[in-house]
């Protein structure tokens, strides 16, 4: 017993995530701004990876506008949505835009405004549902999926 007890015991490893924002950015004809990325062809929202020394709010309010071209006021947090097959946690924020023209980057080669019925059409459900979710107003939601669909809670 003395022995095993002064043996180093290997530390098992930490899991790895990393933290992504998403705009929800509806304008006030209630159309949402969505993009049709340039690495797979999907819909989605504008987002992508938070900085280090970044708030939630100014990596939103980064990526929306690298992304589009759209400059945005953030209004609130929505949501908290997992990938549990890559270990990627996104916070989705509704936004309001405030400025800008729609133009693509290196990151999308769409950018459009579609109607909540458009968003169910064009997105898959784990990313039509966080658009959904910010306009419901009962959020902020936390949802899991795997990628392809939603895992129900519990």
């Amino acid at each position: 017993m003395l022995l095993y007890m002064s043996q180093a015991q290997e530390a098992t490893p930490s899991p790895l995530h990393s933290v992504s924002v998403a705009g929800v950015v509806v304008r006030e004809d209630g159309r949402l701004l969505a993009i049709r990325r340039a690495d797979n062809g999907t819909w989605e929202l504008p987002g992508g990876i938070l900085e280090l020394k970044e708030t939630p709010e100014a990596g939103v309010a980064r990526e929306v506008l690298e992304e589009t071209g759209i400059h945005v006021e953030v209004d609130e947090l929505t949501g908290v949505y997992k990938n549990l097959t890559r270990g990627i946690v996104a916070l989705v924020f509704r936004c309001k835009p405030s400025g800008g023209t729609e133009r693509t980057s290196s990151e999308s080669t769409a950018v459009s405004w579609l109607t909540p019925d458009e968003v169910g059409e064009r997105m898959s459900e784990v990313f039509a549902v966080r658009l959904l979710d910010a306009l419901d107003g009962s959020g902020p939601h936390v949802r899991s999926h795997d990628g392809k669909r939603l895992i129900p809670a519990g």
